[in-house]
């Protein structure tokens, strides 16, 4: 086994656990820049890069929120909203822990740095698919804590849909050059969301 290999593994087990264990938002943020500067992925933040990330990232963001607002009318859905436990500062949530602290911090450790290096080991395809499948694995203690009640078959389907996530982001990155088009991916699904608990919550008062 080469040491590429091994470094990617190590790696991926590393990030993957580190979400769970880094809790702090200025830590997971830096933690996140540091990796995607040392890996020396290409973040894709200016010039032609910048644009095509833009443009690829708004095609895929805006049907999202379409999307989340539509299910949100959806029963079940609604209900499920209605029972998430969610931050005490809505606005920090919001504008700060969702936008840095996640999408961020997430997209520079998982896309740039760890799919870098991933990529670099097994190729495009397969590191796509070994990133992908570490950024569903650390979504365990999340979907633990949010769907405590639910059991453990919701939990490893929230792993499935994450992992699946993370795929397609790792794609929009690829495809754009630009972690813009996955991060403005990210952020729609999960500020849609967010926005959409709040409200449904607050209905529910």
């Amino acid at each position: 086994m080469s040491h590429k290999i091994i470094r990617a593994i190590a790696l991926a087990t590393a990030v993957a656990a580190g979400k769970s264990a880094l809790t702090r938002a200025p830590v997971r943020v830096a933690a996140g820049t540091a990796l995607v500067t040392c890996s020396g992925a290409r973040v894709g933040l200016r010039g032609p890069a910048v644009r095509s990330g833009m443009r690829l990232g708004l095609a895929v963001a805006a049907p999202i929120a379409v999307g989340t607002a539509v299910a949100a009318a959806l029963p079940p859905v609604r209900a499920g909203m209605a029972a998430r436990q969610l931050p005490a500062d809505p606005a920090r949530w919001l504008l700060v822990r969702i936008p840095v602290a996640t999408v961020w911090a997430e997209e520079a450790a998982f896309r740039g740095g760890l799919g870098t290096v991933t990529a670099a080991a097994f190729g495009p395809r397969t590191g796509r698919l070994v990133q992908a499948i570490a950024f569903g694995l650390s979504h365990i203690g999340d979907a633990r804590q949010e769907r405590s009640d639910s059991g453990e078959v919701l939990v490893w389907a929230t792993v499935v849909a994450t992992a699946a996530a993370g795929w397609a982001f790792d794609w929009l990155y690829r495809r754009s050059g630009s972690l813009l088009a996955p991060m403005l991916a990210h952020l729609a699904i999960n500020e849609a969301g967010a926005l959409a608990a709040l409200v449904v919550q607050r209905r529910h008062r």
